[in-house]
């Protein structure tokens, strides 16, 4: 087995290369995976070409600090991250139950990290060899930068930097902080000079004072005091999303108990010299040769190609502006079209590029057209609630790539995969046509969220309206290209500011055109966003106004189900949702009606097989194992280099779809795992750890 060309996994590896111990240890509770998409790869790949020796310990067993003692000490730091994911959301579903696979790991399997790995394998880095500095990063540390809404367990938890106790958090775009991070400490430094860093966040010692600094600081309402007060908690959100332009964001404060949380502006956008520096490096584009599985997230990526980062969009329920900024960071043209070459080369390639995009496919070289505006600018979205005058919206260089990958020689076919910001497109109709034309393989999945212009506004998604004006564009494009197409929209149910009345609303609308979604997108309070201190607080935290909640699983049950009305089993659910809106026009047999008057078979078989788990498990269990449908819930994934441990983009911030395509192949139940279970079984005898 050569794995001469990654990043060496064992002892053994280290050994091979002659070396005599290794500068930093990145710890992750991914499956190693050597592909610009994955944040291990792409930051130990930017240490090693600074001359840095770099180890990947992945997927430690995180009981013992054995593994960890098995690694030479490092000589510079530990970099910890949960991995490419939200590990809550890898884990758990929309309802908090416990998910059957893991993307991440080889084959699939669950259970190869614990809920929360951050903390837990920073502990077993002090265990291993006292002393070494800790640095902490990832999207699971850095959702978690200040106090944050926690859903799981439905609470406010401090900053990751407590219970980690790392010396350093890692946030934002991690190349040039962690191999500042590497060369200040091997020239001598300490951890306390790292403080002025961009891109990081430390805790301040009891006895220490606050460092100067060439920018305001402001202080955020503290830990204690959002804990108690929902007002407090969303004016702190306002406050923290309002200083996230690194132009001119401030230092931020929070005092947790008898500590004080410093966090420093963002990091810089990257240039597009630096963009290609990162993308042109040579990644083995696989998993390291040790897996004998497959590790499913890496199918589903393994022939994309990412043109850019960030994103403008500013949805209240993304988390990209957070890590990758607001401003868009291009790679060039050069740079993308060798990687399509490298791709196109490899002997294991069937000719289809299966994504040429990043967090919006058609956001590519888009950037503010006064930069001494952009430098003060404090809007959170570009194009919302309209498209700022001063942007840059011209899909020419999109268009020119998109022409140029697919004449790649080797190239059959690009693909766009990631997500289509509509009310751009709709600026241009010649990227409609071109997208239709040669990169739809027969459905474009788009985003628009919902159907009411009041939960879209909300979100800081564009009106209803921008999907039915595409929807018309792109219908049209694809009948001149002489192709049968379809669009895959894709709906959030239990958002808030969606009650039943919004959902019933959005039935009636996919009744009328045809859709019928397979999956459910249910909203999930991923930690920091926007929408998350709706959530919990009841209250917009841009204008304090209230929001409609939805927090009871029934009541999330019911949106889901509206939305697959169609679904037999749903109709007592559905049928009650109407009957108490006072809906009763849409039960029946008329073309607009939403259920039968009458409920079938299958709605009947359904509600006696709950009546038999309720009569064996008790109500509230048989209520729990009811999913009411697929359920495809949303994720904070970034791009591969955000941070020092982050995580690889997620089209649309959606997460977990099946990566192995709609619907997916199906697959043998597994069994859910949870640290500290006596057994494994999923309702078998449980203890705390």
């Amino acid at each position: 087995m050569d794995t001469s060309h990654f990043l060496p996994t064992t002892p053994e590896e280290i050994r091979a290369r002659g070396w005599d111990g290794v500068d930093v240890v990145f710890v992750t509770g991914d499956a190693y995976v050597d592909h610009p998409s994955f944040a291990m790869a792409v930051l130990g790949r930017a240490l090693e070409a600074s001359g840095f020796r770099v180890a990947i310990l992945s997927q430690p067993d995180w009981r013992s600090a054995d593994a960890w003692r098995a690694f030479p000490r490092p000589r510079l730091f530990w970099a910890v991250s949960a991995g490419n994911m939200d590990s809550m959301i890898i884990h758990y579903t929309a309802n908090r139950k416990r998910r059957n696979d893991d993307a991440y790991s080889p084959g699939g399997r669950i259970g190869l990290r614990p809920d929360r790995p951050t903390p837990v394998y920073a502990q077993r880095c002090r265990e291993a060899h006292a002393g070494v500095p800790v640095v902490i990063g990832g999207i699971e540390a850095s959702l978690r930068r200040i106090a944050h809404y926690d859903y799981w367990s439905d609470t406010v938890r401090p900053s990751m930097l407590v219970p980690s106790k790392a010396d350093i958090l890692a946030f934002g775009k991690g190349e040039a902080t962690i191999v500042a991070i590497a060369e200040r400490l091997a020239s001598g430094g300490s951890v306390a000079s790292l403080r002025d860093l961009r891109g990081v966040a430390y805790l301040l010692g009891r006895k220490e004072s606050l460092p100067a600094c060439d920018r305001a600081t402001i202080e955020l309402p503290s830990f204690e005091t959002v804990s108690a007060d929902k007002v407090q908690f969303a004016r702190m959100t306002r406050t923290f999303h309002h200083e996230t332009n690194p132009f001119h964001a401030r230092r931020l404060t929070q005092i947790h108990g008898d500590r004080t949380v410093v966090l420093n502006p963002p990091c810089l956008p990257i240039t597009e010299q630096q963009m290609d520096a990162i993308y042109d490096r040579p990644y083995e584009r696989r998993p390291h040769p040790r897996y004998t599985e497959t590790v499913p997230a890496h199918e589903m990526i393994k022939d994309s190609v990412q043109i850019m980062r960030g994103c403008f969009g500013g949805c209240t329920f993304c988390s990209i502006t957070m890590h990758e900024g607001r401003v868009i960071q291009s790679r060039s043209r050069r740079s993308i079209l060798a990687e399509v070459e490298r791709v196109a080369q490899d002997p294991q390639f069937k000719g289809t590029i299966s994504d040429l995009g990043g967090p919006t496919a058609n956001m590519y070289k888009m950037r503010c057209t006064r930069p001494e505006v952009e430098a003060k600018c404090r809007r959170l979205s570009c194009i919302h609630p309209t498209i700022c005058k001063l942007l840059g919206t011209s899909h020419a260089p999109t268009i020119d790539l998109m022409k140029s990958a697919r004449a790649v020689k080797g190239v059959k076919r690009v693909n766009i995969a990631s997500g289509i910001r509509m009310d751009l497109a709709n600026l241009d109709t010649r990227y409609v046509e071109e997208l239709a034309r040669h990169h739809v393989g027969g459905h474009l999945k788009v985003a628009p969220e919902h159907r009411s212009d009041k939960v879209l506004d909300l979100m800081k998604k564009p009106s209803s309206k921008s999907f039915e004006t595409f929807a018309k564009t792109f219908d049209a494009a694809s009948a001149d290209a002489g192709k049968e197409q379809y669009l895959v929209p894709y709906f959030i149910a239990s958002h808030p500011g969606s009650g039943v009345r919004e959902m019933i609303d959005l039935a009636v609308f996919l009744k009328r055109s045809g859709y019928r979604p397979r999956q459910v997108q249910d909203f999930i309070p991923a930690p920091m966003d926007v929408a998350t201190s709706m959530y919990w607080t009841g209250l917009d935290p841009m204008t304090m106004l209230p929001v409609e909640t939805v927090k009871k699983l029934q009541d999330r049950k019911v949106q889901r189900a509206l939305m697959q009305f169609f679904q037999p089993e749903n109709w007592f659910v559905v049928h009650r949702a109407l009957v108490e809106s006072g809906r009763r026009d849409l039960i029946g047999g008329g073309p607009e009606c939403l259920i039968p008057s009458a409920p079938p078979k299958e709605a009947l078989d359904a509600r006696r097989r709950a009546a038999e788990r309720a009569a064996r498990k008790g109500d509230a269990a048989a209520e729990d194992d009811d999913d009411g449908g697929a359920d495809a819930t949303y994720v904070h994934a970034e791009d591969a280099g955000t941070s020092p441990t982050t995580a690889p983009r997620s089209p649309s911030s959606a997460a977990p779809r099946d990566p192995r395509g709609p619907g997916g192949t199906g697959r043998g139940k597994t069994v859910g795992y949870r640290p500290g279970r006596t057994g494994h079984g999923r309702n078998g005898p449980q203890r705390r750890g």
